[in-house]
């Protein structure tokens, strides 16, 4: 596959994967402001910059409509929701002949509808709505995806998009959330307190984990069991370990026709992260320092991204030669 097709297929899919989780985070903490005492409000944007890696948000306590302006709306703000479903779109034209047809319409139905957004003129309804119109619309693109097109190299690389943003994102939600609400591990089973509860509700909701996590454990919300759906649960799609699991199978199924050596190196690097995911326990990532193993699999991420650019997308002409 050229390097450039490549290149929009994982683009087009990181840039729309980052839309949908700022949707639904924003989305998340809107619904959580009006039950939440001025105490727990306080700051509320700064920990959702945070939890997105939106350093603005950071910076000042910027009121609700500053900063949904600059999560969801701004054109100009490069890791709004508008402009991840503008970029996404934009990378898409650059592969129009290599999707399908219901994959084209979907993604440019979702353009037309976010970008005649005019924030200013929106109530807190309004608002919730465009954010789920988001939601449903990259979720709609992504399940075109799968049963419309042929699940070759091109579909790889968007699985890899798709799921190393995935990780990436999910694992910085919870660093943040940690940093943001102490919990004493050393009590496995005991629940948050009364004001941080709902946080801890939003922080599976933010996920898609809460309704999968209530089946799977209780209606309680544990922190400790939270953190170990989120983390190393290997049947749950936004989960760390599911999403590293399909970059891994992703990555495998590419090399198969790339046996270089720096194709190889990514698949190790991928690899490495897969296994010791698979064979930890979440009280050995606690005893670890769970804040510091999740910083690490963000880095362990970034090297992966680093390395497939390396090794199929930007790489030198005298490596594509065997140089």
């Amino acid at each position: 596959m050229l390097s450039r097709v490549a290149d929009s297929m994982y683009w087009l899919s990181r840039y729309l994967e980052r839309a949908e989780h700022t949707a639904r985070v924003a989305g998340v903490q809107l619904n959580l402001v009006p039950e939440q005492p001025a105490e727990m409000n306080a700051g509320r944007w700064v920990r959702v910059g945070q939890s997105l890696g939106i350093e603005e948000l950071g910076v000042e306590r910027l009121g609700m409509s500053k900063a949904l302006d600059m999560i969801a709306y701004n054109p100009a703000s490069r890791t709004s929701v508008v402009h991840c479903v503008m970029s996404a779109r934009f990378n898409a034209r650059q592969v129009r002949e290599e999707i399908s047809s219901e994959m084209w319409e979907q993604l440019n139905r979702l353009y037309h509808q976010v970008v005649v957004a005019a924030p200013d003129f929106l109530s807190d309804a309004d608002h919730l709505a465009f954010l789920d119109q988001v939601k449903e619309g990259a979720q709609l693109f992504m399940g075109m995806t799968d049963s419309t097109m042929t699940h070759g190299e091109g579909w790889r690389f968007i699985e890899l998009g798709r799921y190393l943003e995935r990780a990436q994102n999910v694992a910085r939600l919870l660093e943040s959330h940690l940093a943001s609400f102490k919990v004493d591990f050393d009590n496995p089973g005991e629940e948050p307190d009364a004001l941080s509860y709902p946080e801890w509700i939003g922080l599976l909701k933010s996920a898609t984990a809460f309704e999968a996590y209530c089946k799977v454990y209780t209606p309680a919300v544990v922190p400790r069991l939270a953190a170990d759906f989120l983390v190393l649960s290997d049947r749950f799609p936004h989960s760390i370990r599911f999403s590293l699991d399909r970059v891994y199978n992703a990555l495998t199924a590419i090399t198969e026709n790339a046996p270089s050596q720096r194709a190889q190196s990514v698949v190790r690097v991928a690899g490495r992260q897969r296994a010791m995911l698979s064979y930890s326990q979440i009280d050995e990532l606690i005893g670890q320092g769970l804040e510091a193993a999740l910083a690490s699999m963000r880095e362990e991420c970034a090297a992966v991204h680093t390395g497939l650019n390396e090794a199929f997308i930007g790489y030198a002409v005298e490596a594509a030669l065997g140089g």
